[in-house]
């Protein structure tokens, strides 16, 4: 299991409590689908503004700051990409969402203070979001593999930014039939 040793200062262990997800990056039987189900509840959370321009800058930002936090949770533990660093899926599976808003050709603002009506309403796009982004971060599927040689953090975060901008063709196209061509659901 990936700790801290008992003589990390309060800062790093604080700083490896959050790459690990709050935790669920310890959870057993595979952290990185803990981390990206935290993801769901990050996007959710970002969509809430609906504003577009939030959304973008956060998901940049969280980006940014995971790869600083990333880089210094492999360092505390002593790990190149600890599996239960989950931060950085956390962070990228909010660009699942990139595909539908493409698609829709806005961004979809309308009840976004209503969680539920937001769940109602594209819960098909987060289950086809969240599966695509397993797939690709699991697989890692041409350069989503090669990426993660980059140094420190950035590394560890690149394959799932990746990723996730995969899984945002494939959350698109799901939106284009659903929506365009009358899928049910």
């Amino acid at each position: 299991m990936s700790v801290p040793s008992p003589h990390t200062t309060w800062s790093d262990r604080l700083v490896v409590w959050i790459a690990q997800g709050f935790g669920s990056g310890l959870l057993p039987a595979g952290p990185g689908t803990w981390g990206s189900l935290v993801g769901i509840l990050w996007l959710w959370a970002l969509l809430l503004p609906g504003s577009a321009l939030l959304f973008g800058v956060l998901v940049a930002g969280s980006i940014l700051l995971a790869v600083g936090g990333c880089a210094r949770a492999e360092k505390v533990l002593r790990q190149h990409d600890p599996g239960s660093v989950v931060l950085d899926e956390i962070v990228a599976v909010p660009l699942t969402f990139f595909g539908p808003w493409l698609v829709l050709g806005t961004f979809p603002a309308a009840s976004w203070s209503d969680p539920l009506t937001v769940a109602a309403q594209f819960w098909p796009e987060f289950l086809v979001g969240f599966i695509a982004f397993r797939v690709f971060d699991i697989a890692k599927p041409g350069p989503i593999g090669r990426i993660q040689s980059l140094p420190d953090g950035w590394g560890v975060v690149a394959d799932d930014v990746l990723a996730g901008l995969a899984a945002a063709v494939v959350t698109g196209l799901f939106t284009y039939l659903r929506h365009w061509v009358s899928l049910p659901g």
